[in-house]
């Protein structure tokens, strides 16, 4: 009845397909944050990616990377919950509840965030656009 690439089978296989591949570079993204590898977290950001943090303040890519890179900004344990995965077509957003120990310029201290990444399928790849952090006052 339906033809080749049609109907709402097609479409929800796709669309696990494609939250599969999100949920893998989260998955690795993580894992360079851990690491603290800049050039690694710098693969699965736009070069236009910004974030926003908790505050309002907008931190743009390159900044964010040479934090990483010149040791400042160290993530020591990075936990996600609750993650949701939302896709139309090349475009995709995630959020998650996230629980983090970090070091910033030797202090140490940890955030309790909802966070929200915006990604898009560039050159066959998803990227980070976006990352929007707000504080939770609650446990979840």
């Amino acid at each position: 009845m339906f033809g080749l690439g049609e109907g709402p089978f097609m479409n929800s296989e796709r669309d696990r397909d494609a939250e599969n591949e999100i949920l893998e570079v989260e998955r690795k993204f993580g894992e360079a944050m851990i690491r603290n590898d800049a050039d690694a977290i710098g693969r699965f950001l736009s070069d236009d990616w910004i974030i926003i943090d908790p505050d309002g303040s907008v931190i743009d890519r390159s900044r964010f990377l040479a934090v990483i890179k010149s040791g400042a900004l160290k993530h020591e344990e990075m936990d996600s919950e609750d993650i949701r995965v939302r896709t139309y077509a090349n475009t995709a957003t995630v959020t998650a509840v996230t629980h983090s120990r970090t070091q910033y310029l030797g202090k140490e201290f940890t955030t309790h965030e909802r966070a929200t990444d915006v990604f898009a399928k560039q050159y066959g790849q998803w990227q980070c656009v976006l990352t929007h952090l707000t504080t939770l006052m609650k446990t979840t």
